[in-house]
């Protein structure tokens, strides 16, 4: 299942951690699991994480893919 969800992330764009876990017919928690894990080996970095307001009041509500946890994942280069 992390070779999916490699798969995934390597098809660029911005992914929620719902929608992976649909993908790979999962839950959220074991998602978010393996994405931790992909960054203990260095195939993944955090970019991101700390909103300072609320989902309702951003602009980029409607296009944003940290969720509720507000963690951002991007793939490392190399």
């Amino acid at each position: 299942m992390l070779s999916e969800l490699i798969t995934l992330l390597r098809e660029g764009g911005t992914h929620r951690v719902v929608d992976l876990a649909r993908a790979l017919d999962t839950t959220p928690t074991l998602v978010e699991m393996m994405l931790e894990d992909l960054e203990q080996r260095g195939m993944l970095k955090r970019v991101g994480g700390a909103c300072s307001g609320t989902c309702q009041s951003c602009p980029l509500a409607g296009l944003c893919a940290a969720g509720e946890s507000g963690q951002i994942w991007a793939l490392a280069e190399g």
